[in-house]
């Protein structure tokens, strides 16, 4: 049985309440976007820099041990992508180095902005296949907290031999269950927030910043 070092809590960077963001005629935003968002609040390039130095934490805390990524699909799968290429960086520069295979789930408790409170698991016949196995799962924004649970819970039905949770976002909401990921990027305000692959039905994903979605356009697209 491998034995981990124990990890160094990792640092989030808190976007706070009264955070008033950056004008969207500042940065490059799809003209066909551009009636639907308040403002950026997470510039691409920061985005980048914080996920080169979440890659970076994870080598250090898991390098050296055979490691499952499991991208949570589909609104990490940006993420996901990007996170690999810096720990793949790592593993050719550095003196540690993780041992990586891929697998990808996708979780839905959305319709429109508010969640279900259930939680729809697609590709869970496939979690047997990570018993014995040391697993990331990579995520894109932790909400509740309630998706994340049902997760972890299903896989310890399958005796992994470790589990460990990447999340990029983290919301501040009261309708939190508690649940904290080991790893987080960015902790947000209490806001629907597009872009970097996360979505609103569907629409958003080719936005490359992060930026709180209008009311107009909740209605715009509301399915």
């Amino acid at each position: 049985v491998p034995s981990f070092p124990k990890c160094v809590i990792s640092l989030l960077l808190q976007i706070p309440d009264d955070e008033k963001g950056y004008k969207l005629d500042l940065f490059c935003v799809p003209k066909h976007y551009e009636e639907d968002l308040d403002q950026v609040i997470i510039p691409h390039g920061l985005i980048m820099d914080r996920t080169e130095r979440l890659a970076r934490d994870i080598v250090r805390d898991m390098g050296g041990h055979h490691i499952v990524v499991l991208c949570v699909l589909k609104g990490g799968y940006t993420f996901f992508a990007d996170l690999l290429d810096y720990i793949k960086a790592l593993n050719q520069n550095s003196d540690k180095s993780v041992p990586l295979t891929v697998d990808f789930i996708r979780l839905k408790s959305y319709c429109n902005d508010q969640s279900t409170n259930i939680v729809k698991v697609i590709g869970g016949d496939e979690l047997s296949t990570l018993t014995g196995k040391n697993v990331l799962i990579v995520e894109d924004i932790v909400e509740t907290g309630r998706t994340m649970e049902t997760l972890l819970s299903l896989l310890s039905e399958c005796n992994p031999k470790m589990v460990k949770v990447v999340s990029l976002l983290v919301k501040r909401t009261p309708r939190s269950s508690g649940y904290r990921p080991d790893y987080i990027g960015f902790e947000v305000p209490d806001w629907f927030l597009v872009g970097y692959a996360l979505d609103y039905n569907e629409y958003f994903r080719d936005l490359s910043h992060i930026c709180i979605l209008n009311e107009n356009a909740k209605e715009k697209y509301k399915v």
